[in-house]
């Protein structure tokens, strides 16, 4: 078992920054692709970004190329994601996944585990 827990969201005007993080415990941090997920109210969740287990490879979603950033430290076992230029379009909970594969992953499916999900609201 993976335990996943995020942080870091909250209420932020459109063209501001947040940086969300996932905590994880329960196993080796490094056997794990991470991933971060969207669901905005009204649709279905939708993939956000991926990093490899040794943080060498990425793969973003089309809509927050070049404003995203995934990153990790599997010394403290967390991953993160920057968000700057927010737009009121990325309003959304998301959810950090882990993935027990050697592969990235761009599909919901392929995720084992998943945090309870936080809160990011834009405004405009």
């Amino acid at each position: 078992q993976v335990q996943l827990v995020e942080s870091g969201g909250g209420l932020v005007h459109s063209g501001g920054s947040l940086r969300l993080s996932c905590a994880a415990s329960g196993r080796i941090f490094s056997n794990f692709v991470m991933g971060w997920f969207r669901q905005a109210p009204g649709k279905e969740r939708e993939f956000v970004t991926t990093i490899s287990r040794s943080g060498s490879g990425t793969d973003y979603a089309d809509s927050v190329k070049g404003r995203f950033t995934i990153s990790r430290d599997n010394a403290k076992n967390t991953v993160s994601l920057q968000m700057n230029s927010l737009k009121p379009e990325d309003t959304a909970v998301y959810y950090c996944a882990a993935r027990r594969h050697l592969l990235l992953s761009t599909q919901q499916s392929d995720y084992n585990y998943w945090g309870q999900g936080t809160q990011v609201t834009v405004s405009s």
